[in-house]
């Protein structure tokens, strides 16, 4: 049985967060999922906690998600962060890569987070 990995969900829209849980509780059975619904909340959980997954919103209130993946890049080079977002922007994307985070543009779907995932995993 492959190990149980953890994953912090960090989106300010309780729906998105949800959504994303489901996808994942149903095709990655037994793995740890957490919310946080902005960045001050997420810098604090993983204060506590390493995670092997962080998934990212960019427009949350206060810091947006690409400056908090930045900390997080910081923090944690070996970690998985996918920053997700409707806005597509080059510019963003340019700079997510830079700094070593995914790209995934919303809306998620089911197939677009798990197989991210899955291929994340089969890299390990």
């Amino acid at each position: 049985m492959a190990p149980q990995k953890s994953v912090l969900l960090i989106d300010d829209s309780k729906f998105a967060r949800l959504l994303v849980k489901a996808f994942i509780s149903s095709n990655f059975a037994g793995w740890e999922i957490n919310e946080a619904e902005d960045a001050a909340k997420a810098l604090g959980m993983v204060a506590e906690k390493s995670y092997d997954y962080l998934l990212v919103d960019f427009n949350m209130p206060g810091m947006n998600g690409l400056e908090l993946c930045e900390k997080l890049r910081a923090q944690f080079p070996d970690t998985v962060i996918a920053l997700l977002t409707a806005n597509i922007q080059k510019e963003i994307q340019n700079k997510a890569e830079s700094i070593g985070v995914d790209f995934l543009a919303k809306p998620p779907t089911e197939e677009k987070i798990c197989e991210y995932i899955a291929s994340k995993e089969a890299g390990r």
